[in-house]
């Protein structure tokens, strides 16, 4: 997959994939959709090309009509799902687009795109710092201390940084495998995932879905990106303004874990710029590794569960309604009174 670095034309055949970082543009008028993308690159997908996949959906929809998206290619039809997930979120836009102009449609792609990168980069900026916080030992200072405005000493430059770094599966008390990640020797691939995915950096190569993505580090995050940097020791007030409020996010997304995972991942690491060319942080291939995991139909079960558990981290109010209804309660007296009077109109009905 190639990204242009012109902003592309309205394509007389399918272009390249959408889904990869695009140039970076200026798209100087205010509109919603800037807000909008800053969201939507948070949660759906962050690292895409607006432009092009706007002009390469609105180019499928008319192929749609003679074949089914089945035909398409893995990379079209998610690109598809993701320009759906668009259509759906904001209301209008398929007509706009429609009956706009090539520029016009365009122009709407860089405005999201300025809202998913000016997001994607104020994030960057303030988890740089607040990752060491998060890292520090309880009561204590990182030894050798790790700067907050500079990134040199970090990834496989320093023990702690390293460690949290190192593949899972790896053994970073290891000798040579540390001089070997700090030579550059062994290259790590975006899809050899970091031990600090893992609850309590642990990793059973037996049962590999055991804690995946579920660190009190991607908590923090989470929270310090999506209910307020005050969330992540205590409760978020109701009347603070935070993303996950402005947008009526009232659960997590696995795009928008997968996210956060991305974004520590590069706060641990000594790169400068994230850039998705950088093959020492190969970011990437990191945030599409991860999605492609939890988009996978097989694996919907365990995605299911880490889902619930994320909601009840990050949510508790919301996932409330998921958990099982106290046995004797007036609601579960109420929903079993229900329940009897569908079973005598209809025998069919079995309780649940």
């Amino acid at each position: 997959m190639t990204t242009d670095d012109a902003t592309p034309n309205i394509p007389s055949k399918r272009g390249s994939s959408a889904l990869q970082m695009g140039p970076r543009k200026k798209a100087s008028t205010s509109d919603p959709l800037v807000s909008h993308g800053r969201h939507f690159g948070r949660t759906v997908f962050a690292l895409c090309n607006y432009p092009s996949l706007l002009t390469n959906s609105i180019l499928r929809l008319e192929q749609l009509e003679d074949a089914p998206l089945e035909d398409f290619s893995a990379e079209e039809q998610r690109e598809h799902r993701v320009f759906k997930q668009l259509l759906d979120s904001y209301p209008g836009l398929l007509e706009r687009l429609k009956n706009g102009s090539e520029e016009d449609i365009l122009h709407v792609g860089e405005l999201i795109g300025k809202g998913a990168s000016g997001a994607r980069g104020d994030d960057t900026k303030t988890l740089k710092s607040a990752v060491l916080d998060w890292i520090s030992p309880k009561g204590e200072a990182i030894q050798p201390p790790l700067h907050r405005n500079s990134k040199i000493d970090r990834g496989f430059n320093h023990e702690l940084t390293g460690f949290l770094l190192c593949p899972a599966g790896l053994d970073w008390n290891d000798s040579q495998t540390k001089a070997d990640l700090r030579s550059g020797e062994m290259l790590v691939c975006g899809d050899q995932w970091p031990i600090f995915l893992y609850a309590h950096q642990t990793y059973d190569p037996d049962d590999p879905w055991c804690g995946l993505l579920r660190s009190c580090l991607l908590v923090s995050a989470y929270k310090h990106v999506f209910t307020s940097p005050s969330s992540v020791e205590k409760e978020p007030k109701a009347t603070r303004s935070r993303n996950a409020c402005l947008h009526g996010m009232k659960s997590a997304t696995i795009a928008s874990i997968a996210y956060i995972a991305t974004q520590v991942r590069f706060a641990l690491s000594s790169s400068s710029v994230f850039s998705r060319t950088n093959t020492a942080t190969d970011s990437e291939t990191f945030y599409h590794s991860l999605l492609d995991l939890l988009e996978d139909p097989d694996e919907s079960s365990e995605v299911d569960e880490l889902l619930m558990w994320w909601n009840r981290q990050v949510f508790p109010t919301s996932s409330a309604t998921k958990r099982p209804v106290t046995a004797n309660s007036a609601l579960s007296k109420i929903r079993q009174k229900c329940l009897a009077l569908k079973q005598i109109s209809n025998p069919n009905i079995v309780s649940s």
